[in-house]
């Protein structure tokens, strides 16, 4: 007879990596805000960029090189990226593509920020950016990217500080040895206004077709703006081609409007300047706020207290504004600082979820 023995249960024991240990003794602030007083750059979960060398090539624009740290995963030309910094105690966070090819040697990015004359951060960094400063960066993203397959004509499209994601693509065509047809056609008020331009011109070549075009100036070769003799004069072909656009307003409509009527809008790709919303805040709450993939009715409560009502468990601190432990990305929509009052409609911005309280749909990224 074969004896029964008992079922036997086992308690399977929870391993606890030390970071994850470690990071639960440091709460409220996280390994990284601590290890940030030994050396800004040695972090374990966030990426950073450390800004080697700073360059003016207008009067109102800056570029930045930046060297970021191990976390970074690279970028496909077109692509943008998150920059943070802290401007008087709050970290203040814009979006901007990378300059440069994505195939650069030295893993460095180089950014292109054009001061506008109430930008905060972009007159902060013009004004101070300097070899040394640390900024909190994001992991790329954007669809605004060439296709795997390389087409056989690609014209390019910019205006203004719009010049640097397609600038980018022309730096990695000519790194890939692209022997395609390319033209890059790039509207600016006057010649003076024009970021990078030795840098572009140096692309120019037997396939590669560089033209400025001046709109106040008129000292360029093509006058006058966006048109369907502009694209007579440098892209015959247009039809044939695939065509990548980033620019102001004006100029965005004017080349949509035209790929419309010529029935070409499924080669026409677009990164659009997004401009901050109008919001008027009468204290009533209103819509839906998205914590990624979980949905909940505003309650009008502060988005950290909305956050745990819908069961999420966000990082926090203080909760009252000081420490920034709950600080999270707004993807979309407009908050108001309980605090300050000040409403916020910029989209990817940091924003603290203590001290901020929806106005209308809102989106966090948790």
């Amino acid at each position: 007879m074969t004896a029964v023995l008992p079922e036997r249960t086992e308690k399977k024991s929870r391993r606890i990596s030390p970071l994850n240990l470690f990071e639960a003794l440091a709460t409220p602030h996280g390994v990284d805000r601590y290890l940030e007083l030994v050396n800004p750059m040695l972090t374990v979960r966030e990426l950073r960029a450390e800004v080697t060398a700073v360059h003016r090539s207008t009067v109102d624009s800056v570029t930045l090189t930046l060297r970021p740290t191990r976390q970074w995963k690279g970028f496909e030309a077109g692509q943008f990226v998150n920059v943070t910094v802290v401007i008087d105690g709050v970290r203040r966070t814009r979006c901007y593509s990378p300059t440069c090819s994505q195939y650069r040697a030295d893993g460095q990015i180089e950014i292109t920020i054009k001061r506008h004359p109430e930008g905060l951060v972009s007159n902060y960094l013009h004004a101070n950016a300097a070899p040394g400063l640390v900024v909190q960066l994001s992991q790329a993203d954007g669809v605004f990217r060439l296709p795997a397959e390389r087409p056989e004509r690609i014209l390019l499209i910019s205006g203004g500080s719009g010049i640097t994601p397609v600038l980018s693509m022309l730096r990695t065509l000519t790194d890939e040895g692209y022997r395609g047809e390319v033209v890059f056609l790039h509207y600016t008020n006057t010649a003076e206004d024009v970021a990078l331009r030795a840098e572009v011109e140096k692309l120019a070549g037997d396939n590669v077709r560089v033209e400025f075009v001046h709109t106040e100036s008129g000292d360029s070769t093509l006058t006058g703006f966006f048109g369907q003799g502009h694209l007579d004069a440098v892209a015959p072909w247009v039809a044939e081609a695939q065509t990548y656009l980033c620019g102001p307003p004006a100029l965005m409509k004017s080349v949509r409007a035209h790929f419309e009527k010529a029935g070409l809008t499924d080669r026409l790709h677009v990164e659009e300047f997004q401009p901050s919303l109008v919001v008027v805040d009468d204290g009533t709450p209103t819509g839906t706020i998205a914590f990624g993939d979980t949905t909940a009715p505003n309650s009008g409560e502060t988005l950290l207290e909305q956050a745990e009502s819908a069961g999420l468990t966000p990082e926090f601190g203080c909760r009252m504004g000081i420490c920034f432990s709950c600080t999270q990305i707004k993807t979309s929509g407009c908050t108001r600082n309980i605090r300050t009052g000040e409403l916020n409609s910029d989209p990817d911005t940091e924003i603290q979820l203590c001290i901020n309280v929806p106005v209308g749909d809102v989106s966090i990224e948790l």
